[in-house]
């Protein structure tokens, strides 16, 4: 690790703003008209909405560290339109379903802005939207290809640009071409969730922090300090999942590292650009994500060691020195302008990884046991909707309403099977992005405008298409 950058400390968002005052834990067996488990961005937005749609609920929250210890505080800040699945959807719903889940995704990035606003909670929102660059001929015809789908898909109002016009917006090196949507914007996570739980608590939601649940059944939701009995039991906790009775090959928890400059001067900001704060990302196959943070840095991220054996979860953050070195490759590689550029933090968390790659929401009418995520990486926006739709689906099922468009999404009840046991699981996640990062390495050097067959290989293996 280099000297000077703080590893860890679940991330650098809460290093900027600060840790928030935990919550009192459970005390004893308690009765609620509705338990969600998990109080990160779905949990709360299920909450907050669940709340204001029927204020006279009993809604208590459970969480096992604090709001936002898990990927809501330690992720990328990109509030865009992107959802796990959507190609898969259209497979098995139809072309039109799928639009009208693009459609709802793309709605979603403003909606969180207009309740920030409503609430008055700061969070450096800025809707710059997001810019995806090629760097290969490779990626150049993987981009373009995405151009044309997104199209299809309705988004009338994306972008493609060729390399002038892209450095016209951010001074990528070596960059072919973009493409841009509106429908993204630079959000600050952990000012995010923590807005987010004031404003529920205000509504008059019970939050319980320090109280992992370590059992979910029907009408139950049990901890060590006492078990919260309530009709529905909504399990939002994302790529903790695993760690839950039950679960542990439900959803794969893959981790994520990001790091963090220092801040960049005036004359840094001038030699790259990025004077619209889009969030910035690639066509790689291992791809890269970042935003010019309200504070003035870079935060950029990358999948670093993708998985750890047996579905274990990170120790507050702290990831790998090579890891670090890595995403610094990643960031002089965009912007040599930036060599000297001091990295102050590295962290990691995990996100839900479904074995189809889907985002879903589910209740079971039968059981009153629901449950929201699988975003595989894109949940600063998904985890809304879902929030939205959970809402609804419990207004349903309680004759408090009737269906709904999101109720009709197709990611609405959606099945997958488990992931497989280990060790084959461990070798499977980590032979797969082996090969994604072989891939990148190959299209670089030989410059071919076909993707890599070794990425084409692993996407099959993975069940990602």
């Amino acid at each position: 690790m280099s000297s000077g950058v703080v590893n860890g400390g679940v991330s650098y968002w809460y290093a900027a703003d600060g840790f928030p005052q935990v919550r009192r834990p459970l005390d004893g067996d308690v009765s609620a008209d509705v338990v969600i488990v998990g109080g990160g961005y779905t949990g709360l937005w299920t909450a907050y909405y669940l709340k204001k749609a029927a204020p006279f609920l009993r809604i208590v929250v459970l969480e096992q560290k604090f709001c936002g210890y898990g990927a809501s505080g330690r992720n990328g800040g990109w509030l865009y339109n992107g959802i796990a699945g959507r190609d898969r959807y259209a497979k098995l719903h139809g072309r039109e379903a799928a639009v009208r889940l693009q459609r709802a995704m793309n709605d979603t990035v403003d909606e969180v802005i207009r309740v920030a606003e409503a609430e008055g909670f700061d969070a450096d929102l800025h809707k710059g939207g997001v810019l995806e660059v090629a760097r290969t001929p490779a990626q150049l015809a993987r981009l373009k290809a995405f151009y044309e789908a997104e199209l299809a898909f309705g988004e009338k109002d994306r972008e493609l640009y060729d390399a002038v016009e892209t450095a016209r917006r951010i001074r990528v090196a070596d960059a072919v071409g973009s493409t841009w949507t509106p429908h993204g914007a630079r959000v600050h996570p952990v000012k995010l969730v923590k807005g987010l739980a004031a404003a529920v608590e205000a509504l008059g939601v019970v939050v319980h922090e320090s109280t992992p649940v370590t059992e979910i059944r029907p009408k139950h939701a049990v901890t060590p300090y006492g078990t919260v009995r309530a009709p529905y039991v909504l399990r939002c906790t994302e790529g903790f999942t695993a760690s839950l009775k039950g679960h542990k090959r439900t959803w794969l928890p893959m981790n994520s590292s990001m790091v963090v400059t220092e801040p960049l001067t005036d004359a840094q900001w001038a030699a790259i650009g990025w004077d619209g704060r889009e969030t910035l990302g690639d066509m790689a196959h291992a791809y890269m994500y970042a935003q010019r943070t309200g504070d003035g840095r870079i935060a950029l991220g990358g999948r670093g060691v993708p998985y750890r054996f047996g579905s274990r979860t990170d120790n507050d953050g702290r990831t790998q020195a090579e890891t670090v070195e890595a995403l610094r490759e990643i960031l002089t590689g965009f912007f040599p302008a930036l060599a000297g550029l001091r990295i102050e933090h590295a962290w990691s968390g995990v996100l839900g990884v479904p074995r189809d790659w889907c985002a879903t929401v589910t209740l079971d009418r039968s059981t009153g046991l629901g449950w929201a995520g699988g975003y595989v990486g894109s949940g600063v926006a998904t985890a809304n909707l879902a929030g939205r739709t959970l809402r609804d689906l419990v207004q349903q099922d309680s004759g408090q309403a009737g269906r709904t468009e999101l109720t009709e999404l197709p990611w609405v009840g959606h099945k997958v099977r488990r992931w497989e046991p280990e060790p084959l699981r461990w070798l499977g996640v980590h032979g797969m992005y082996a090969t994604y990062r072989t891939a990148d390495r190959r299209e670089t050097l030989t410059h071919s405008a076909g993707s890599s067959r070794l990425a084409r290989w692993a996407d099959r293996v993975a069940g990602r298409h």
